[in-house]
């Protein structure tokens, strides 16, 4: 597996998206275009399947250097109203392009409706930043806010991200009688050098009482995240955070690789020498030891960077062919229209993406001026669905199939390109099959690399990803 790592280990996406950000259309995009897409996508789903919303609560008290969120610093808690204000502006803006519908074909013109149309609202995940920044009243305002315009579909997701430094009771207590049943807790690493080099001093005493917080309150699901390739980080300093980890069984464990750039991200992830970051041998023995540990202690890989036990949705997603995966991560439902509020957040509405102005003053400016607050995004073509359709199958399922109604011209191309991947015994081949060994998991962005069309005519001049593994 050493010698396969070296070969396979180079810079790739994770694609959360196809295409991936860097091969966003933004020429020809238009926030016209944009919504035109999100009125279709409303229209096919809402009734059925509902909705999902992001909301991205960008302010931490303190930068933690391995972060690549967009985030703002601040310790000034008088940022909350305003910016939370925002957000449940910018909900109105899109309720009032619900009521609407698309132009004449190939035009970005919308017409105003008069009907009403109540969204139902599935999946809903606060994402950050610092989500428990906010206090529990303010963030009772903004999901009152949001509720009381919509209707909550059967068995809704609700989940957010916590830090267990911030995380109070009546954090979770406020959450979970807003519908809230799943909390996802950063620990990244218990070891006190990997936290001083990353600026994130958390003690494990803080962990253990978010987590027993949340199963005394009744959350169904308690998700940790682990990362593995952090300044200083050691196998033996690992192997007891994982073992840490396990005396409180979370529900769901996500094993990060520590995405490195910072050419992209700037000054929060320099604030350590290169030099202290693991070899690649020393990061492959991270990876491959922690995941055995994991699976040895009755965890079960769930797509990729993702653990679960059986007992978790995630799991059962997986065996019901249920698994979804998009800006927020893996998810066990599947909306087609994902509506991202806030700072930065990203839309999708399958037929494109959007993502909002990337700072707190721009983002706000646009809402005041009564505008979707996008700034860039893609509409797929024919291909491009595609292209996405089989690349989410690969992430979440392992495999893909090709029908006549599911090819593309570059398939063979393609598909020679995976050849050697098959001679390693990372995937199974036909031509009208692929699927992804167990030993070739770890290898599944590199898998999904050969059917990405747009970077295969246009390599990258200079460095756009992290690491494959």
């Amino acid at each position: 597996m050493n010698s396969l790592i070296d070969k396979y280990n180079i810079p790739g996406p994770r694609y959360t998206s196809y295409p991936t950000v860097p091969y966003w259309e933004n020429e020809s995009f238009s926030s016209g275009k944009w919504q035109n897409t999100v009125i279709k996508a409303f229209n096919e789903s809402n009734a059925e399947e509902g909705i999902s919303i992001y909301i991205h609560l960008p302010f931490c008290e303190n930068l933690c250097t391995f972060c690549a969120c967009h985030k703002r610093i601040t310790k000034q808690h008088s940022v909350e109203t305003p910016y939370l204000e925002s957000v449940l502006k910018e909900w109105k803006l899109y309720l009032d392009l619900f009521k609407s519908e698309v132009g004449s074909p190939n035009s970005e013109e919308i017409q105003s409706l008069n009907h009403s149309i109540t969204p139902k609202l599935k999946e809903l995940h606060l994402g950050g930043g610092t989500p428990t920044f906010f206090s529990p009243e303010n963030l009772k305002i903004l999901l009152e806010g949001i509720f009381s315009t919509v209707e909550i579909a059967e068995n809704p997701e609700f989940s957010f991200e916590g830090h267990p430094n911030n995380t109070t009771k009546e954090h979770l207590q406020t959450l979970y009688d807003l519908g809230f049943r799943r909390c996802s807790f950063g620990v990244q690493d218990y070891d006190l050098k990997v936290q001083k080099a990353i600026n994130r001093i958390q003690p494990f005493e803080n962990v253990k009482n978010v987590t027993e917080w949340a199963r005394e309150i009744g959350y169904k699901s308690v998700s940790h995240d682990l990362v593995f390739g952090l300044p200083h980080q050691s196998w033996e300093a690992m192997e007891l955070t994982i073992r840490k980890t396990l005396e409180l069984k979370p529900d769901r464990l996500a094993f990060y690789s520590y995405a490195h750039v910072p050419w992209i991200k700037g000054v929060g992830q320099r604030g350590f020498d290169e030099n202290d970051l693991p070899s690649g041998e020393e990061k492959r023995k991270l990876y491959e030891n922690g995941k055995k540990l994991l699976e040895d202690l009755g965890y079960i890989e769930v797509g990729m960077d993702h653990f679960s036990l059986e007992s978790d949705d995630l799991y059962q997603s997986l065996i019901q062919k249920k698994l979804h995966r998009n800006f927020m991560g893996y998810t066990s439902s599947n909306t087609q229209l994902m509506v991202g509020l806030g700072m930065s957040a990203i839309s999708d509405s399958w037929y494109g993406f959007a993502q909002n102005e990337k700072t707190v003053e721009d983002y706000q400016k646009r809402v005041e001026e009564g505008k979707i607050p996008v700034f860039r995004g893609h509409i797929l073509n024919e291909e491009d669905l595609i292209i996405r359709r089989h690349i989410l199958n690969l992430m979440c399922h392992l495999e893909t199939e090709f029908t006549d109604k599911n090819t593309f011209a570059e398939l063979p191309e393609a598909l020679e390109k995976l050849k050697e991947m098959q001679e390693d015994g990372l995937v199974e081949l036909s031509e009208d099959f692929v699927k992804i060994t167990e030993k070739g998991r770890v290898f599944t962005r590199n898998v999904a690399m050969a059917f990405d069309l747009r970077m295969m005519r246009k390599m990258p001049e200079t460095r756009l990803f992290s690491m494959t593994v």
